[in-house]
């Protein structure tokens, strides 16, 4: 027990007073470590690599309260029950270090099967339109649904001076019960404002993240555990048995990740659960902004603690793809060159910048729209059956898409900037009309571009994308397009020459008004022999009484549990980005001048002659639209 209790001495100044009465015992002094085994490395074992933790005990606890806190914090297999003798003597038998696992099943069953834990949730830029409009939103949701953990504390950092309650009337202005409209919204929205504080801080401050450190602790402090008959506030129990856990969400702007990371990670992190930090787009402007943003994150970060999210990822139709095609045996047969002719994403909005030039015009509609939102959708879209629905299976097999697409050739891509125009006399302001977007400006507000992906299952199917702001319609959808029908028998019948308005088509509707239907073929009743494009249409607002989630719900939980498959990994942002870095160098060295279209309108007509040339007719542009 001699080097039981210099270890502990050594590692804890308060148990040297305690020393002489371990020795004195020589029943104590039996207790023995096996050897090898460094206590120091077992009183950190679940601490993170760049933060120190010590147990913090005040003087004046006896043996056995020290033995208690010690087996509390460090869960030990006792290799026989100790019993109490006569002679009050301790009979042991040989002491062994349980795996991680086992340990927490130890802390489990001694608080009656249930793991006890608390997560806080930091929103760095909490004063933001982002987290105002959609973190704080999505997480009352989710407390709402009872989808949050019991023990759950939201603190908003942002360099705003704000109260507690300042920011609680800020969040409570846009929290809705649209879920289901019960009648105890109002006590909900109370309970959940209430778990939610605010701590005024620079991003780049170590100081002011050691402030907030201690206000988390605080409120992890405030939850009690209960080990036998002993009742011990959890920064006590919490440090040594993984149950603090702390979420970080960097609603900042880019230039400020690093510096809001290291003082996290260094000055916050759990010190005995996990911490993650969820980084919002963009992720660099390029491959090499983007490897470099990478790098930096990992000085301080594990990749597995950082969690990229793109929301599009988290949209329920998104989410649909794999079990539309995985789990239905009459899609996955047709998913390859054989049977379809083009697959196309398409994404637009009705409105312009609004306020966002500054930010937009350096970074354009292709860093902010397809390098991430479509192309994600894309790899998900062709990636091959994988192993299992593992986060790192799904993310391979997306990352074995991306490296397998053609160098994007600028002949293949289209750009566009939407101009001021005129209707039932209301002017509608062009790019350049926005104060914050330098006159001169050739940043892209709409682009199109056709890619391929060079492999077995897509080799010479074009995947045409479109993006573009200002224009005639809201909507995101994939539209997957069919072969003809060889030698088909009824193209006379059809009304018409065009087989294009024969062609089957399937349309996963991802906003709004989110849906999926299939066009075929169908007689119209009567009795001549006349066809028509009818719909077998899945709409979902008509089928599922159930609202669906906003995306930032889901990968928000996704987050808290730990799930990764919607979140990007570091290799498939480094595959992404190559794919397009070349395509916007060279669009920028050749000052590439974008093709102007009204505001309104259905973008540039070089789109159209896009799609021509690779035998394709935007599906957008057909008659049910």
């Amino acid at each position: 027990m001699s080097s039981f209790s210099t270890s502990l001495s050594s590692s804890s100044p308060f148990l040297s007073n305690h020393s002489s009465l371990i020795n004195s015992d020589p029943s104590r002094r039996s207790l023995s470590f096996p050897q090898g085994i460094n206590l120091d490395d077992l009183c950190v074992r679940s601490k993170r690599k760049l933060v120190q933790s010590a147990v913090a005990v005040g003087d004046g606890f006896g043996f056995c309260t020290i033995l208690r806190l010690f087996l509390m914090r460090l869960p030990l297999v006792l290799g026989s029950v100790i019993t109490k003798s006569s002679s009050a003597e301790i009979k042991t038998g040989p002491l062994s270090i349980p795996s991680q696992e086992a340990a927490d099943k130890l802390v489990i069953e001694s608080n009656g099967g249930e793991q006890q834990s608390t997560v806080s949730i930091t929103v760095v830029g909490a004063s933001g339109d982002l987290a105002k409009k959609k973190i704080f939103p999505a997480l009352f949701a989710l407390y709402y649904e009872g989808c949050l953990p019991e023990h759950f504390t939201i603190y908003g950092y942002a360099r705003s001076k704000m109260t507690d309650a300042e920011l609680r009337d800020m969040v409570s202005k846009t929290l809705t019960c649209r879920i289901d409209k019960r009648e105890n919204c109002g006590e909900k929205m109370e309970e959940f404002l209430k778990r939610c504080f605010y701590h005024t801080g620079q991003y780049d401050s170590q100081e002011h993240f050691v402030t907030l450190d201690k206000k988390l602790k605080e409120h992890e402090a405030g939850y009690r555990h209960y080990l036998g008959r002993c009742t011990y506030p959890s920064h006590h129990y919490s440090q040594g048995g993984r149950l603090s856990n702390r979420l970080f969400y960097l609603s900042i702007p880019p230039n400020i990740f690093v510096d809001a990371v290291k003082c996290a990670s260094s000055s916050a992190s759990s010190i005995s659960g996990w911490t993650r930090v969820i980084v919002e787009k963009p992720f660099g402007r390029d491959s090499k902004t983007s490897a470099a943003l990478t790098k930096s994150l990992k000085q301080y970060l594990e990749e597995d603690q950082i969690f990229r999210i793109d929301h599009y990822l988290g949209k329920e139709l998104v989410e649909n793809l794999s079990v539309l095609r995985f789990s239905n045996l009459i899609f996955e047969p047709l998913w390859s060159r054989q049977y379809i002719q083009n697959v196309q994403f398409i994404f637009s909005e009705d409105f312009g910048t609004e306020g966002r030039g500054g930010y937009f015009d350096h970074y354009g509609i292709i860093r902010d729209i397809m390098q991430n939102h479509l192309l994600q959708i894309l790899a998900l879209f062709a990636m091959e059956t994988p192993v299992s629905l593992d986060a790192e299976d799904i993310r391979n097999e997306k990352v074995k898409v991306l490296r397998s697409m053609r160098p994007i050739q600028l002949e293949d891509v289209v750009i566009g900037q939407y101009k001021s125009t005129t209707k039932g006399g209301v002017t509608y302001p062009g790019y350049t009309d926005d104060k914050t977007v330098p006159k001169d400006s050739l940043t892209p507000t709409f682009a199109a571009a056709a890619l391929f992906i060079d492999n077995a299952r897509w080799d010479g199917v074009p995947f045409l994308m479109k993006a573009g702001k200002a224009l005639h319609t809201r909507s995101a959808e994939i539209r997957v397009q069919f072969r003809h029908v060889p030698g088909n028998l009824y193209n006379r019948n059809s009304g018409g020459t065009n087989l294009d308005r024969t062609t089957n088509e399937l349309v996963i509707r991802v906003q709004p008004d989110e849906g999926i239907y299939l066009k075929i073929n169908n007689k119209v009743p009567g009795l001549g022999m006349r066809l028509d494009q009818s719909n077998l249409n899945l709409l979902y607002s008509a089928r599922y009484s159930k609202e669906i989630p906003d995306a930032y719900e889901r990968l928000l939980l996704d987050a808290i549990e730990g799930e990764r498959r919607l979140f990007i990994r570091s290799d498939e942002l480094d595959a992404a980005w190559a794919l397009f870095t070349p395509l916007l160098k060279e669009i920028e060295e050749k000052k590439t001048i974008p093709e102007f279209y009204p505001y309104g309108s259905r973008g540039p007509v070089g789109a159209h002659y896009l799609a021509a040339k690779h035998n394709v007719q935007w599906g957008d542009l057909s008659l049910d639209q």
